[in-house]
């Protein structure tokens, strides 16, 4: 079995929590959605595309898969009901024919999948808002291969311009 790879993106700065709106509708921010562009134009550039990109059925992750779709880090996407919050992708990581799979979520589920691939301790790795983190997933395991915080994504973006 050749090495894959898995990039796990968490959503974009979202609205705040409201008693009067499902969790599930609520979108990214303008600032989330300028920064999270930011970060998938640098991903895209950085030539970590993926195939598929998957999404959990919740607004933000789908807003953010979207701006990861129209940077050209994937040709398209479909929505993965086990991406919502408290589901279970792992079924997903041993599915299709794939080079690069890039899952789009939430936390603490993403930081969660990541930490027990690469037999860490639970909680050990957290995403921030548009963070990403890489595993090399081959046969003798999964591997870190990149844990970034979106700041550092924008600032390669910036200093590019």
């Amino acid at each position: 079995m050749a090495d894959r790879e898995l990039l796990l993106w968490r959503h974009g700065i979202a609205e705040e929590r409201h008693p009067d709106r499902p969790d599930a509708e609520r979108v990214l921010t303008t600032e989330g959605s300028r920064r999270t562009a930011a970060v998938a134009q640098e991903l895209q550039r950085l030539q970590l595309c993926c195939d598929p990109l998957l999404s959990s059925p919740l607004r933000r992750a789908v807003q953010t898969a979207e701006l990861g779709v129209a940077a050209g880090l994937a040709s398209g996407f479909a929505i993965e009901a086990s991406l919502a919050p408290g589901g279970d992708p792992r079924p997903l990581l041993q599915a299709g024919n794939w080079q690069r799979l890039g899952l789009v979520g939430h936390e603490p589920d993403l930081g969660e999948l990541a930490s027990t691939l690469l037999g860490l301790p639970a909680g050990a790795i957290t995403l921030r808002k548009a963070g990403i983190v890489l595993i090399r997933l081959g046969p003798a395991g999964a591997s870190l291969e990149a844990l970034i915080g979106p700041r550092l994504l924008r600032l390669r973006h910036q200093w590019r311009l």
